[in-house]
């Protein structure tokens, strides 16, 4: 996980006390990026902050702090003289014992060690988190911290409950994408829809398009060519983050010529992506969705949404 997942952290009091451990600092070769971070309760724990041994000395010390009232704890941790890892950094986490949720607010800042009022370097990075221009997703000064109490996610718009629908919604699980999932029928789609996905019934997909965020990703692969056409053309007829089609060379040969008999520009056209997916990867459902996730995980990483979970 990574930034401050309040509704993560509310579901997880469900069964108790929980220690937040999160990557407050990091410098040389570390495991994870700061601001990683995981929950560790008496039901077990979740996320991962990597390393194996680091994790593991994490994990003690927060099931330590379950059994007593220790509220917060800082470890700093050279890796391969206090763990013996292969790693030559260092980092430093911040544990914190949860026994009810922090006030829900956008960024959240909070005293972990020391003394003194919050430092004017605290204030000032708080501030750049609010107006986005925040490089990093949490600051640690002074036993202060700052962090991004928001999931920045981006909108997936998916067209398609068949096979390879379901397998791009299952491996896009728990990462940072709000699903919209679109079909013709109710009974297209799973019996039990995955947590991470809207469905939304549509005799006709593409009169749905124009509901969708301006800066959302569309991902068309539905049962008809026909479909996938109208799709194309009303999907390219507005602003949009990305658009993928399922199909072959020969496919995107013949959609092209027709976009171009709707009106469509050369320049327009080629923001369509087809074939999908990384076909060195194969051509199995899962085998396609991982080079679908691939991908959307690079794109998001070069342009983040600002949409907020």
């Amino acid at each position: 996980m990574s930034g401050f997942d309040r509704t993560q952290l509310v579901q997880a009091l469900d069964n108790g006390p929980v220690v937040r451990v999160v990557i407050a600092q990091h410098a040389g070769s570390a495991p994870r990026e700061t601001g990683t971070s995981m929950l560790v309760s008496s039901q077990g724990q979740q996320g991962t902050i990597g390393g194996g041994a680091l994790e593991l000395e994490a994990i003690r010390a927060a099931r330590e702090m379950l059994g007593n009232s220790n509220d917060t704890h800082v470890l700093r941790l050279p890796l391969g003289p206090a763990l013996g890892q292969c790693c030559g950094g260092s980092v430093t986490l911040v544990l914190e014992r949860f026994t009810s949720p922090p006030d829900n607010t956008e960024i959240f800042v909070r005293r972990i060690a020391g003394k003194g009022h919050e430092p004017l370097s605290i204030t000032r990075a708080a501030a750049q988190m609010r107006n986005l221009s925040a490089q990093r997703p949490l600051v640690f000064i002074g036993g202060w911290i700052a962090e991004v109490a928001r999931t920045p996610v981006r909108a997936l718009w998916l067209y398609g409950a068949g096979h390879v629908g379901r397998a791009i919604v299952e491996t896009l699980n728990g990462l940072p994408f709000d699903i919209t999932w679109i079909d013709t029928a109710q009974n297209r789609f799973p019996g039990n829809m995955p947590s991470n996905a809207t469905p939304l019934v549509a005799r006709n997909p593409a009169q749905v398009v124009p509901c969708a965020p301006m800066d959302a990703d569309h991902l068309v692969l539905t049962y008809s060519h026909a479909i996938d056409l109208d799709l194309c053309h009303t999907v390219l007829s507005r602003d949009f983050a990305s658009l993928g089609v399922i199909g072959s060379a020969t496919k995107k040969a013949r959609f092209t010529k027709r976009l171009r008999e709707l009106g469509h520009s050369n320049t327009q056209i080629t923001r369509m992506t087809c074939p999908i997916g990384n076909p060195a990867l194969g051509k199995t459902p899962k085998a396609i969705a991982v080079g679908i996730a691939a991908d959307l995980l690079s794109s998001a990483a070069q342009q983040p949404s600002r949409k907020e979970a």
